[in-house]
């Protein structure tokens, strides 16, 4: 077994009246959610720092995929009273929109080149979660080749600077995807559950929703040390 670091996956954090999809975390919930980890002495990062870490004991890496609007007024206030920092994932062909691929489910506005650049200088790692939000294993592999290596190069010339992260939108990844995003020039993926394709560039995430309080982070946490030795 390899030890693994312990990773978050959130989308979005927002009042609600529906959340049909169990995306959405509350505000307060979110931030008790921090302050449950600033007080156990672990430490919220990024991505790009987690994979970069000698040694990641005390460290949690922190997800949100999507890009949503509210990871700027409801996620990065919370993560800079702590010291904390994350990786946001980006739709890159509906920055500024809001989530198309969602049909039937409320809309939530996505984050705009601003938005992003500003996230940047707060110390927030930008990554991909490709072009269009489709999932990668049913596509021809010049589609393949856009929503991985295109959205790459597009958010690169929206931010001035490498990115280095992917994200498998619905946690969609085999073989050939996998290849795909290594040889975009990234440096590491984020996937959703373990598999056979399980490292560096399939790396497996725990869900956090807004049932989980302190006793279910707890569990979670005690899982993933038995699952994983880290």
């Amino acid at each position: 077994m390899t030890a693994m670091p312990l990773v978050l996956m959130y989308h979005s954090v927002d009042k609600y009246d529906s959340d049909p999809l169990h995306v959405t975390v509350s505000p307060d919930r979110f931030a008790r959610q921090m302050r449950w980890l600033a007080r156990r002495g672990l430490s919220g990062v990024s991505m790009l720092e987690l994979t970069r870490a000698r040694s990641t004991r005390g460290l949690v890496g922190l997800t949100f995929d999507d890009g949503y609007g509210d990871f700027l007024s409801e996620v990065v206030p919370v993560l800079r009273r702590y010291g904390f920092t994350a990786t946001v994932f980006v739709v890159t062909g509906l920055i500024g929109e809001h989530n198309a691929w969602d049909a039937g489910s409320p809309r939530k506005r996505l984050m705009d080149s601003e938005g992003l650049r500003w996230a940047a200088r707060q110390g927030m790692e930008i990554g991909s979660h490709s072009a269009g939000h489709y999932s990668l294993s049913g596509l021809r592999d010049d589609e393949l080749h856009q929503e991985v290596a295109g959205s790459k190069a597009t958010l690169e010339d929206l931010l001035g600077r490498q990115v280095n992260g992917f994200c498998y939108p619905y946690g969609h990844v085999n073989a050939r995807e996998l290849a795909a995003v290594r040889e975009a020039g990234y440096s590491y993926a984020c996937a959703i559950w373990k598999s056979e394709l399980t490292g560096t560039y399939a790396l497996p995430r725990t869900y956090v929703g807004e049932r989980d309080g302190a006793l279910r982070l707890h569990a979670k946490r005690a899982r993933h040390r038995v699952r994983w030795g880290w």
